[in-house]
This record gives structure tokens, C-alpha cells and sequence, in this order.
């Protein structure tokens, strides 16, 4: 009933199994990758023609995590996957991102990609294994794609390269000292052509060592994808590029003058409105037949990528008037809104952020729901791309899959410079408005974040910077690396590489391209010149804010203190009753872990004092030799009954009130009375010995035994 083809390879520590012809045999091409005890089935279909006028590629991958995957039940009342999470749509961009350029120029079929996660063994990261298992089944499909692919995530620890790290070691990065980093790399047999990574400050030669570490590992995938699709491939879909030479050479003749024209002027806005111009004119010039044609877009875009990459090839400046080294104007101020706790704008020629940091407590932290289990995050980043930003008008809503791909960018560059939760006890939130747009957003939001966060009085352990470069690539060979790329070069050129890091090293660095690969000769030159851009964007940032500022008077202070894990139980009390008591009386919010670290939080220092001194009354043991301030509680023939330490009482003997005799305590004591008690220790009962005339009263100093006789 089956025709089933399977090949298997020892990868690493894991077997990396691929199989087809089981399962979901209707689809164009069906693989499911096996590493270790981790499983995804990628499915692949793709149209026979392309829609009727057609322009573009339409090219969707859909990754999802099924959670029977580890043997969960999904959270919420509907009990069963809903909308996309964060992770998913990540790991979606992370599979288009290598295997789109791979599709024979001219291909405009509809080409569905969808990868679901049928089993995750919690140690082997079902994102990589998706990526091989869409590569595969693209392979098999028939489809022209020129590949396949491979990928393979590379850890960094103790100055070697760790291949396919176990997702735990990955998921506790930033509490690891000695894993540095969490690189993805995808490419075919030459090339590599995605990059992806968070990182701990590493050195250019570093990571250009980790990309040629994983680009030499994926080598046997690749070799194996090839070995399955020699067995079970389909025949390759009869399509041949389209020639649009006699169109291409119409637009160029009624045109070229006038977008050359409208390419040279600097402005932004001037040169879109003059390019449009230019497209309307030779459009006119066009007969209807090849109005009609829909490979018009294309004739364009070749005409404007044609002069755009040409003259930058041929030494001439760029649009803007720069060299290829040279980062845009910098404009960078902060503190600019009066009620936040942290704010900056980051202006770097016509791409410009707005920054705000909010500073919140443990009830603020963000509760991620993954196959792995249930985390919390107290470092949240969110950017925003509104329509205006651009000068147009457009959908505006929830964020969509750029969005969440770009803020995502940011944190990876932001949080390898966050303080330990254990110094810095707060949760933040960034967000990041983007209000101008020309080129490399991501990277403006690094920047602005970055100061932003240390005007909210964040102490981050070095500022971060973040530059995006680009790449002109020609068929002979010639290439020019473009630094701080703008919104045209990123359009029109062949790679877009965003680097972030400190002075120190790099803590972010991710990698596209649109060309069948690039040169490791090509990436150390970007890796170079982004490095000599960032240490000139920090000198910028520093002459706006040059030290963690003071905490807005309207931040929350906490406060933050461990108590011995047996005696968390008594700070909570049965049903909570003694941390809601604490609350109530203090008027400050109080979160304890179960490892026994308290935060207790609040815009009163005094409620703050309140809450913490309530707390360590019931942790704390009573010393020795001590002075307390108690209150009498009882009075009995024998002595008085003393609250000297949280809800403790002790017995001042009626023989250790006061240095003569006594007929009765109530001779000098009442009840509700404060006195000064020292602790002389325990009887063998257990039970508290106190005196009092050992101490003077008015004082609270010890009274030594001379002066008392």
C-alpha cells in the first residue's frame, strides 16, 4: 500500500531520520525529519499556473506546534491551538527566509509550506529539524527550487562550537556564563543564506567561526536530502522562465532618462513621488498588450535595480549622496515624555524611533505557554510599524509577522546587556514606535532601546548599538557592501545583514539574502565595516546620555530579599493569610519564588520598610545577647509576658524587671506598655528568658553591671 523511502544519518549526538511516502501522499511533496525523538511532517503543495495577472511570489510557510506533540493539553477555554504564537511565527520567518530565493526567477505559482511539530522529545529543537524537513520536501515536490537546504543551530562554550545544543541549554542562555551563543544558519551545498543569532558579546572572528561551523555541518544533510530525492522525487514541473527581453527593452527605451533622473535626487519622499512619476510615463509610452503582460512588474524593477546597483558598482554615490561606508546623520535625545519612566528618540537619517520604557514588578511578567512548559519573561519588546511611517496609508491593527520578527531582532540585541533579575528585580517593557522609515528600523529600535532604557535608570552593563548592511553582487563577480542601507538598497540589492552589539562584541547578528549565496570573503568584509559603523553610532548615543539616569518618581521601587526555603511556607501562611496580611498593612505588593526570593514592591519607601520588616520578623531567629523593643502582653505573679520579635513572646522574670525587689510586675509594668528587653537565651523547654534591667529604658543601651548595682 505504501511506497516508503527513508534515509538515515548519525548528525551529532542524534539520528536524523527523513521519510516519505506514508503519510499525506496528495501533497505535492511530504516529509517527516526524525532527530533524536523529535518529529515534524512538512508538507508541500504548490499550483500548476500562476493566477492572472499575477506580479509577485506568493509563498506562505505555516509552522506549528501541535501540543500532543509533548504530551500536553493545550491552556485556555477553547482547549486546542489558536492563534499563532510568538515562537511559531518566528520559526515560520525563519523557514521562508532561505528557501524563497531559491525559486527559479519568474516562478509566480502559489507554493504553500506548512511544518507540524507530531513529536518533541524536549531536547532536540523541533525549528531546525522543520527547516530540513521543508527543504526535503520542496526537493521531492517537483517544484523549481534550487536546492535543497540544510540548517543547524551552534552553541558557543569554553572557546569550542557546539552543534544542535539541547533545547534546556538554549532556554537558560543568560543564566549560563559559559554559553555565549544561540546561532541558526541555513545554506545550500556553496553558500550560506540565512543567519540568525543571540549572542553574548562575541568577537567578529568568533562568529564568523560559528557560521562556518554550522555551514560545514549542514553538509551532510544536504548530501542526504539529495540521496532521498534521487529515490523518490518527482518529475521536475515543466516551467520555463519567462522571456520579457522585448518588454524589458520598451520600459528602458520610454524610461530610462527619467528614473535615472528621479534616482538622483536625495530626498526621500522627492524620489518616491519622482519615481512614480517615472513609472506613469512609461506605462503610457506602453501599448495595451504590454500594459497587459504580467511581467511588467518585473521589466520595472529591473530597470530601477539596474540603475540603483550599476552606479554604486561604478564608484558613483548612492542615493543619498554617500560613500559605502558612511552611517546617515544621527540625531539621539532622551527624556523627552514627562509621565514615563524612560523614553529616547533615535533619528538616523530618515529612520527615526520613538523608545518608552515602563519598569514594572513580578505581577508584570509575561507567562509563555511552549511544548517545553510554561516560562516567564520579564524583558518584553514591542515594535510597532504604522503606515505613516512610510507616508502611506494602509492596514493598521495587531502586529503582523514582520513586526513580531523585527522587535524579536531588538530583544536578542538587548537582553545579552541586561542586569541579573537578582540585581535589577524589575520587569521591562520596551516599546518601540517606529515614526519614520527608510532603511533598517530593527536597528534604530536597538539603538533608541538602548537609551531608552537607561534613562528609565535600567543598569545595563554596556550600551548596544545595531547597523544594517547590504550588498550589490554582480554576475562577474564584482561586489560592493553598502553600510546603513537604506529602504531602496534593501529593496533592490542582494543581502540585508544587521549587526548589534557593544564595544566589546556582537549580541546580535542575522543575515538575508536574495542571491544563491554569499562568499565568507563577502560576510568578513560586512562583519568589518558594520563594526566600524556601530563604534561611530555609539559615539553618537553617547553624547545624549552617557550613564544610567535616576528612577522616574513614577517607577515602582523593589526591594528584594531571600529567605530560607523552610520558611516560605510561614510568610505565606495557611491560604495566604499572613503575605495578604503583610499586603494590607503595608500597602505594598509582595511576590515570593519558590526558591525564596522575595520582591516587595511599591512607590513608598515607608510601605516598602513596612512589608520588609514584617517579613523578616518571621524569618529571622532571634539573637542572643540582643536588644529588642517589645510590648508587654501579659502580666502574671511571676514576671511579664513580652512581644519582643514578630509574633514572639518571652518571660521577663518579676527578678529581671528592675535592680530591687518587686511585690508584683504591675508594681512598674502595665499592660500594652513598650519596653526594652535584652535576650539572655533559651531555658530547656525551649522557652524565651528576658531582662529588663539590664537595659536603659529611656535609651535602649546595655547598662553594664557595675552601673546597675
Amino acid at each position: 500500500m505504501f511506497n516508503i523511502t527513508k534515509k538515515s544519518i548519525q548528525w551529532g549526538e542524534e539520528t536524523l531520520t527523513l521519510e516519505t511516502g506514508k503519510v499525506a501522499r496528495q501533497a505535492d511533496g511530504s516529509v517527516i525529519a526524525t532527530l533524536g525523538e523529535t518529529s515534524v511532517m512538512a508538507n508541500v503543495t504548490f499550483a500548476k499556473e500562476a493566477k492572472p495577472g499575477q506580479d509577485f511570489f506568493p509563498l506562505t510557510v505555516h509552522y506549528v506546534e501541535k501540543y500532543y506533540a509533548a504530551g500536553k493539553v493545550p491552556g485556555g477555554f477553547l482547549k486546542r491551538e489558536a492563534r499563532p504564537s510568538d515562537k511559531e511565527t518566528l520559526t515560520s520567518r525563519l523557514i521562508d527566509r532561505p528557501i524563497r530565493p531559491l525559486f527559479v526567477d519568474g516562478f509566480k505559482n502559489e507554493v504553500l509550506v506548512i511544518c507540524t511539530v507530531l513529536s518533541h522529545d524536549l531536547v532536540n529543537e523541533p525549528d531546525m529539524v522543520a527547516m530540513i524537513a521543508a527543504s526535503a520536501a520542496l526537493t521531492l515536490s517537483g517544484a523549481p527550487f534550487m536546492g535543497p537546504i540544510a540548517a543547524a543551530r551552534v552553541g558557543y562554550s569554553n572557546g569550542e562550537y557546539i552543534l544542535n545544543p539541547e533545547c534546556q541549554d538554549m532556554e537558560k542562555l543568560r543564566e549560563n556564563a559559559e554559553q555565549r551563543l544561540d546561532l541558526v544558519v541555513a545554506g545550500t551545498k556553496d553558500a550560506v543564506m540565512m543567519v540568525e543569532s543571540e549572542a553574548y558579546e562575541l568577537t567578529e572572528a568568533e562568529m564568523l567561526g560559528a557560521v562556518k561551523f554550522a555551514h560545514d555541518s549542514i553538509q551532510p544533510v544536504i548530501d542526504m536530502i539529495i540521496d532521498l530525492a534521487e529515490d523518490a522525487a518527482k518529475e521536475p514541473f515543466d516551467f520555463t522562465p519567462p522571456d520579457y527581453s522585448d518588454l524589458y527593452a520598451a520600459v528602458k527605451a520610454a524610461g530610462e532618462t527619467q528614473m535615472r533622473a528621479a534616482f538622483a535626487l536625495r530626498d526621500k519622499q522627492e524620489r518616491v513621488a519622482a519615481i512614480s512619476a517615472a513609472r506613469d510615463a512609461i506605462k503610457a509610452a506602453l501599448s495595451e498588450e504590454q500594459l497587459a503582460d504580467a511581467n511588467l512588474g518585473s521589466a520595472l524593477k529591473k530597470l530601477e535595480s539596474g540603475i540603483l546597483r550599476g552606479d554604486i558598482i561604478n564608484g558613483s554615490p548612492r542615493v543619498d549622496g554617500r560613500d559605502t561606508k558612511t552611517v546617515r546623520p544621527i540625531e539621539a535625545e532622551t527624556s523627552l515624555l514627562p509621565r514615563t519612566h524612560g523614553s529616547s528618540l533615535f533619528t538616523r537619517g530618515e529612520t527615526q524611533s520613538l523608545c518608552v520604557t515602563t519598569l514594572g514588578t513580578g505581577d508584570d511578567e509575561q507567562f509563555i505557554d511552549a511544548l517545553t512548559g510554561t516560562s516567564k519573561s520579564s524583558f518584553l519588546l514591542h515594535y510597532n510599524f504604522p503606515p505613516y511611517s512610510v507616508g502611506e496609508v494602509g492596514r493598521f491593527g495587531p502586529p503582523g509577522r514582520r513586526e513580531v520578527g523585527h522587535g524579536k531582532l531588538a530583544w536578542r540585541a538587548l537582553q545579552a546587556v541586561l542586569p541579573a533579575a537578582t540585581d535589577f528585580p524589575y520587569t521591562i517593557r520596551l516599546v518601540s514606535e517606529i515614526t519614520e522609515s527608510n532603511g533598517s528600523s530593527s536597528m534604530a529600535t536597538v539603538c533608541g532601546g538602548s537609551l531608552s532604557m537607561m534613562d528609565a535608570g535600567v543598569p545595563l552593563k554596556a550600551p548596544v548599538a545595531g547597523v544594517a548592511m547590504g550588498l550589490i553582487l554582480e554576475d562577474d563577480g564584482k561586489f560592493a557592501v553598502l553600510t546603513d542601507i537604506l529602504g531602496d538598497e534593501d529593496h533592490l540589492g542582494d543581502m540585508d545583514f544587521k549587526v548589534a552589539g557593544t564595544e566589546e562584541g556582537i549580541t546580535s547578528l542575522q543575515m538575508d539574502i536574495k542571491v544563491a549565496g554569499i562568499t565568507f570573503e563577502i560576510m568578513e568584509q560586512a562583519l568589518a565595516q558594520a563594526k566600524d559603523a556601530r563604534m561611530h553610532i555609539m559615539g553618537e548615543m553617547g553624547k545624549a546620555l552617557t550613564a544610567p539616569q535616576g528612577f522616574s518618581q513614577y517607577a515602582p521601587k523593589i526591594e528584594t530579599m531571600q529567605v530560607p526555603s523552610d520558611k516560605i511556607r510561614e510568610v505565606i501562611g495557611t491560604g495566604g493569610k499572613v503575605i495578604r496580611e503583610i499586603v494590607e498593612t503595608s500597602g505594598a505588593k509582595v511576590d515570593i519564588n519558590d526558591d525564596g526570593i522575595i520582591k516587595i514592591a511599591s512607590n513608598d519607601a515607608e510601605s516598602i520598610k513596612k512589608a520588609h520588616d514584617m517579613i523578616y520578623s518571621i524569618v529571622a531567629e532571634p539573637e542572643v545577647g540582643k536588644i529588642y523593643t517589645g510590648k508587654v502582653v501579659k502580666l502574671v505573679d511571676f514576671g511579664a509576658f513580652v512581644n519582643f520579635f514578630g509574633k514572639r513572646d518571652g518571660l521577663v522574670h518579676v527578678s529581671q524587671i528592675e535592680n530591687r525587689r518587686l511585690n508584683h510586675p504591675s508594681d512598674v509594668l502595665k499592660e500594652g506598655q513598650e519596653v526594652k528587653v535584652k535576650l539572655l537565651g533559651f531555658d530547656d523547654r525551649g522557652k524565651v528568658r528576658l531582662a529588663m534591667k539590664m537595659v536603659d529604658q529611656a535609651t535602649g543601651e546595655e547598662i553594664a553591671p557595675e552601673q546597675a548595682e
